[in-house]
Parts: C-alpha cells; sequence; structure tokens
C-alpha cells in the first residue's frame, strides 16, 4: 500500500480512537479535521497524524495555535501538511 492510498474504514476507526485528546480544545481541531479530511486521508497523512498525537496536549495545542513550529522529527513536509489541515478554520 502506498503512502499516497487511502485509509480503510477500520483504519480510521482506529486513527480516531488514538487521536482522542484530554483537552477539550485539541479534540476540537481533531474533530473539525476528521469532519472535513476522513474520507480523503491517506497513509501519509494517518502517519503523521499519529505523530503529532505522540506529543502532550499542551505541546499539540501550542502547534495548533501557531504558538510554536514543528521541530525535530516532526519537521518534515507530511506533518506540516496535515498540521495546516489541522488549522484551517471553520
Amino acid at each position: 500500500m502506498s503512502e499516497t492510498s487511502l485509509i480503510d474504514e477500520r483504519a480510521l476507526s482506529k486513527l480516531r480512537w488514538r487521536c482522542r485528546r484530554g483537552l477539550l480544545e485539541n479534540d476540537l481541531f481533531i474533530e473539525r479535521f476528521f469532519d472535513r479530511h476522513a474520507d480523503t486521508l491517506t497513509q501519509q497523512q494517518a502517519q503523521s497524524l499519529l505523530l503529532l498525537m505522540d506529543l502532550s496536549d499542551n505541546d499539540l495545542l501550542d502547534l495548533l495555535l501557531r504558538r510554536k513550529e514543528p521541530e525535530g522529527e516532526l519537521a518534515q513536509d507530511a506533518v506540516h501538511e496535515v498540521l495546516a489541515l489541522l488549522r484551517t478554520a471553520p
């Protein structure tokens, strides 16, 4: 399966579960992301989203609110792409 192929329903369901957060603010960004992009989510985007989910709630919120930009392992184009989709205003 290539990185540009879409994820299937089972993978999407597991990804949604993995993306549940402790901070309501993060959940709002993530829920809006899934509402808009679930049907077109690629393998690469899913992997990038999982990298972001490894962050603490506060670090993730800092990225979502543009207080910080991705650094280190997160400083890759695919992560920036998913972060831009997460940040998109309604």
